[in-house]
């Protein structure tokens, strides 16, 4: 009698509802102005930095890069844009050099952040940045090595979920006219 071949034990991870992708881009405004146009996705909300504390890149203290951003909604997905105009070293540039572009990361709001975050670390990602974000932990596991992109994992929050309610609505009732909007 033949033993059927053992299939390799992957990791269980518990979330897999991911609700964000972003790319790193050059210019954030022809980024902006080339999705709006090309999908109809908007309008995007633009951030002049990340105010982000108490970060630590690859295990050392370090400040947030300076980036600009702007998301929008396309349905319930969440379409990050990133763009860093200088080459301090962080998440973003451990991933594109300056003046390079591609898809950076997937995102995934956590159900317990802690135990989510440890079971990428325990499947063999390192933790290339984590800090908070307003009132709550984010963090990049570096999944570039098997999947080619980092994975955000965000800590849920009321403001977070305000925040994001408000952009999901201003895409359900966008008109196409302007497709940058602030907060």
């Amino acid at each position: 009698m033949t033993t059927p071949p053992t299939t390799p034990t992957v990791p269980l991870f518990p979330n897999r509802n991911f609700m964000q992708v972003c790319w790193v881009v050059s210019d954030l405004r022809v980024a902006i102005e080339s999705w709006s146009r090309s999908t109809g996705v908007g309008p995007f909300f633009w951030f002049d930095g990340v105010d982000c504390v108490d970060g630590r890149h690859r295990g050392r203290p370090a400040q947030f890069p300076a980036v600009t951003a702007a998301i929008a909604y396309a349905g319930d997905l969440q379409i990050e844009l990133v763009s860093q105009d200088n080459d301090q070293p962080g998440v973003f540039r451990d991933v594109f050099g300056k003046g390079q572009s591609g898809l950076h990361h997937m995102a995934l709001i956590c159900t317990d952040y802690e135990s989510e975050r440890d079971a990428y670390i325990d499947g063999g990602a390192e933790l290339a940045f984590e800090g908070r974000i307003g009132n709550s932990r984010t963090c990049w596991v570096d999944t570039t090595p098997t999947l080619g992109f980092m994975v955000e994992l965000l800590e849920p929050s009321p403001v977070r979920e305000k925040g994001f309610a408000a952009m999901r609505a201003a895409a359900q009732s966008w008109d196409g006219a302007d497709p940058i909007a602030r907060f």
